[in-house]
């Protein structure tokens, strides 16, 4: 069973671990380590039982705070999936079901095509006439 050499709040410990655990061991003594300085430097000298409990309950105190945030961004993602599902079903039944979409064309009655014909022959007449006159 593999050693390591860990200090914490300038302490150095030796504890045993599992093989392949050492890295893991490692960064949760980094992690103590931080907050046992962090209490070293703020409240001085303390016995090391009360120094390493305070920054395990400091911790644990994180822990908690990133657990409630996990729980709500998982609430949060289920909340996406179930509107996503619902989003692909709509789709998938618009797909399956595809909705005749009624559309006008405007049809132009044959009398008023008559009369613009006629507008437009006379307006020609009247442009021959003021090109005539030379105007």
């Amino acid at each position: 069973m593999p050693q390591v050499e860990i200090t914490i709040g300038g302490r150095a410990f030796t504890v045993a671990c599992q093989s392949g655990e050492e890295p893991y061991l490692t960064a949760a003594a980094k992690l103590l380590d931080e907050e046992a300085s962090g209490l070293a430097s703020q409240a001085g000298r303390m016995p090391e039982s009360k120094m390493l409990l305070m920054a395990g309950l400091m911790l644990a105190d994180r822990a908690a705070g990133l657990e409630d945030r996990l729980r709500q961004a998982e609430n949060y993602a289920g909340q996406v999936e179930r509107r996503l599902s619902q989003t692909e079903a709509t789709i998938n039944k618009m797909r399956s079901e595809p909705q005749k979409v009624q559309v006008e064309v405007p049809v132009i009655p044959h009398g008023l095509i008559e009369m613009l014909a006629e507008m437009t022959a006379r307006a020609e007449a009247l442009a021959e006439r003021v090109e005539k006159a030379g105007v």
